[in-house]
């Protein structure tokens, strides 16, 4: 799929799950056992409640691909599917 179809699909995506935000996806709770729910709590892994989606989709390609060096992100992005990482990338983008 090319960038700006990409692109595009995620934003109609992100538009369309406000009304489910309650409803994480599957995978978006292992997130929260090194992602903090907010950025008080004193960790250098980054929050990602609110976070952008397309920035958290960008991301995890770049950990699946091995652009982005980790300790554990690049196993566990591989873990994932395309549509399962658009799925939690815009659930987390809608919680605030």
């Amino acid at each position: 799929m090319s960038t700006t179809r990409f692109a595009i699909a995620t934003a109609v995506f992100v538009a369309c799950v406000p009304a489910l935000a309650s409803d994480a996806p599957p995978g978006a709770s292992s997130c929260s056992g090194c992602h903090a729910p907010n950025a008080a709590v004193g960790t250098p892994v980054p929050p990602l409640d609110g976070r952008n989606a397309a920035e958290i989709v960008a991301q995890m390609e770049a950990f699946r691909s091995g652009k982005t060096q980790s300790t554990v992100m690049d196993r566990l992005a591989k873990g994932f599917s395309e549509a399962e990482i658009q799925a939690i990338a815009a659930w987390y983008a809608a919680q605030r």
